[in-house]
């Protein structure tokens, strides 16, 4: 158990990985960090006691190599987004015209019962005028 007083770079170095990634794996595995004389932090690790496999290096265009083994699937799924995408317009042209038929048949259904209203009232109203005249000519014959 041999403990080893390391900067950020010596470690990467060690470790086949960045200086940012040996400082990302210090501060995970919480280990203790002093500073030196010239402002640089040391580290005090046991090398055989870290587990660290550096991830695989990426390729030059900045891809991970997994994402060219997705690309035909991406490719697959936006042409089946575009296939849906198309058949949403029919769905939605189909409920524009439905939502045009139903605000015409709810106009049509207002107008139907405003018409039935206004027939109401005026059989009502010519009810009363009958009855009004029917009790008249009762009291005629009454009097008469």
């Amino acid at each position: 158990m041999t403990t080893e007083m390391l900067t950020y770079s010596q470690l990467g170095e060690r470790l086949n990985c960045s200086s940012e990634a040996a400082r990302a794996l210090v501060k995970r595995l919480r280990l203790p960090r002093q500073k030196a004389n010239d402002g640089k932090v040391l580290v005090c690790v046991d090398l055989n006691e870290i587990n660290h496999r550096p991830m695989p290096a990426r390729s030059p265009d900045g891809r991970r190599p997994v994402t060219a083994s997705l690309n035909p699937r991406i490719a697959a799924l936006e042409l089946e987004l575009a296939k849906v995408e198309t058949a949403a317009k029919g769905h939605r042209a189909d409920f524009e015209r439905e939502r045009h038929r139903a605000e015409q048949l709810m106009s049509e259904l207002l107008r139907a019962m405003e018409d039935a209203m206004t027939g109401r009232e005026k059989t009502a109203r010519l009810e009363g005028e009958l009855a009004a005249l029917r009790s008249r000519t009762w009291w005629r014959r009454l009097t008469a």
